[in-house]
């Protein structure tokens, strides 16, 4: 169990650092240093600029976090998704 809790927030993602770092504005306008979390790298999420994610910060330093979620945003299927129906 954790010593201190973590503070869960949502924002956007805005730049792309080097090192797997991310710049993302927060809803109430801060702007952090975030990483993405070790499942995220696990299973190849990827995150580009201008997704909602959601962020965990520790209260001892308000400045960086981890993004653990990235919430699906609707567009349209990528290239190699293939279509369910009729086959040949």
């Amino acid at each position: 169990m954790a010593k201190e809790e973590l503070i869960t927030m949502e924002g956007a993602i805005d730049e792309i650092l080097p090192d797997g770092r991310f710049g993302v504005t927060l809803d109430n306008e801060h702007r952090i240093i975030c990483y993405t979390a070790g499942k995220m790298r696990r299973y190849r999420i990827r995150s580009v600029i201008g997704d909602r994610v959601h962020v965990e910060l520790t209260p001892y330093d308000l400045s960086k976090g981890r993004i653990v979620f990235r919430e699906r945003t609707p567009g349209p299927t990528p290239a190699g998704a293939r279509k369910r129906g009729y086959r040949r």
